[in-house]
């Protein structure tokens, strides 16, 4: 258990000095036992406290790292069980089944080609799962070695023979590997070839009882790089034991369990994979192992990490500004929409497909889209004809024509008197854009 804000608050120095960003040293004190603050914001906070603070100035859930260099995955380290209360740090990182007994280099093939881009953003698979399925030590290494060749990707070696595991990490120790997994049978050998390597530990256990009393003694042995699996493979009852680890770190401060995690799926139709993994995801598995390497399953997937990652409280936006769609010239149309990310790629995928080379202004409203943004006066007549002189518009085109969202038709007339320009009323849908370009540009 943690310490209580007024316990903490005793420790610190009761200047209300605000340089820990909070207006007394009572309301920091509440926001470090709740670990929505870092200790080290108080500059003036004595040796003496920072000792008898250290555990309730570290996050609930420890920092672990996965990799090396600048290809490193961060799990953990967070400090909320519901997204909308402030947001998760650090998305789910997917790894994809790879066993030893298949041809190695052309699953890696395939698994290196799973990039995607959605809405400016670039998704992919973070992680591959080298699995000795054969049960033996020389087909592993065999195995890691020709991965290691084909990809830069992080590895999770997957043995429980600690022998195997530490015959095969030579080849990506360099890397970082995670190690699964140590259990009640081998965890001490496992502990051991972990610390000598410096890589992350994974524990299993059958239940969340011998989860607890497992970590204990790993930790006990001087290792705290640790990625917990509570056995259960069960969508419900990973479910449930994934809330109940996250619940006792976070809210309960209960150290044992202030670990990331790691799930597995294990249904064989692939449609049922994919829900079964958008459940893990959502309820905080910080790896997820995956079988399949389909596109079109794992786009959604992935897209769904995205959003569920993202601040709940601060929009998805693209870069406010002059975007040229195809080989935009002076006699290019010119469309004017919001930096709401979802909005702007709509608005330039229907352009584009137009053919008809454009310009798009997209206008900072804060990342909100068309409707909101006009309701909120962030997206006005003013702040348009401001966007067009500002971004030199009338310099790129000789016409002096602007389409405006449908949904905004009523701010025609006023963008008319505040710039000069004359204003095509758009559809209100993007969808309607190429049969508009086309009556009006083609």
């Amino acid at each position: 258990m943690g310490l209580t804000g007024l316990e903490i608050f005793k420790h610190l120095p009761k200047t209300n000095c605000k340089k820990c960003g909070f207006p007394t040293c009572l309301a920091f004190a509440m926001a470090l036992a709740n670990g929505k603050a870092s200790l080290e914001a108080c500059p003036d906070v004595s040796d003496a406290a920072k000792e008898a603070l250290s555990s309730a100035s570290a996050p609930p859930i420890r920092l672990v790292k996965v990799g090396a260099g600048d290809n490193v995955v961060e799990m953990g380290d967070e400090t909320e069980i519901f997204r909308h209360d402030k947001k998760f740090n650090h998305p789910t990182a997917v790894a994809i089944t790879v066993n030893d007994t298949d041809d190695v280099a052309a699953k890696l093939d395939t698994i290196n080609d799973l990039n995607f881009e959605r809405v400016g953003q670039q998704y992919t698979v973070e992680m591959v799962a080298l699995v000795n399925a054969s049960g033996d030590a020389a087909k592993l290494k065999a195995a890691v070695e020709a991965a290691a060749a084909k990809t830069d990707k992080n590895f999770v070696l997957i043995s429980e023979d600690a022998a195997a595991i530490e015959g095969a990490l030579p080849a990506v120790a360099d890397r970082k590997p995670l190690i699964y997994a140590a259990n009640k049978d081998n965890y001490e050998k496992m502990t051991e070839v972990a610390k000598g390597s410096g890589c992350a530990l994974a524990v299993k256990a059958d239940n969340l009882n011998e989860l607890a009393e497992l970590v204990d003694k790993i930790v006990a042995l001087g290792y705290k790089d640790l990625v917990l699996d509570p056995g259960s493979r069960d969508t419900s009852k990973v479910i449930a034991d994934m809330t109940q680890i996250r619940r006792q770190a976070v809210r309960k401060k209960f150290r044992t369990f202030g670990y990331p995690t790691i799930a597995f799926t294990n249904k064989d139709d692939e449609q049922e994979e994919l829900l079964q993994a958008t459940a893990l995801l959502s309820k905080f598995t910080s790896v997820l192992v995956m079988k399949t390497v389909k596109k079109e399953l794992l786009l959604p997937l992935l897209s769904w990490r995205s959003n569920l990652f993202t601040d709940p409280q601060k929009p998805v936006a693209v870069e406010p500004g002059l975007h040229a769609i195809g080989d935009a010239s002076e006699n290019s149309p010119v469309y004017c929409t919001t930096n709401f990310s979802l909005t702007y790629y709509l608005v330039e995928g229907e352009v584009d497909a137009t053919r008809i080379p454009s310009y798009i202004i997209s206008v900072d409203t804060g990342g909100i889209s068309v409707l909101t943004g006009y309701a909120d006066n962030k997206f006005t007549a003013e702040k348009i004809a401001k966007a067009i002189k500002d971004l030199g518009v009338e310099d790129k085109v000789k016409h002096r024509k602007i389409v405006i969202p449908g949904a905004v038709a009523v701010l025609k007339g006023k963008l008319e008197d505040e710039s000069g320009w004359e204003v095509l009323v758009g559809p209100r849908e993007s969808s309607g854009i190429q049969k508009f370009a086309k009556s009006q540009f083609a």
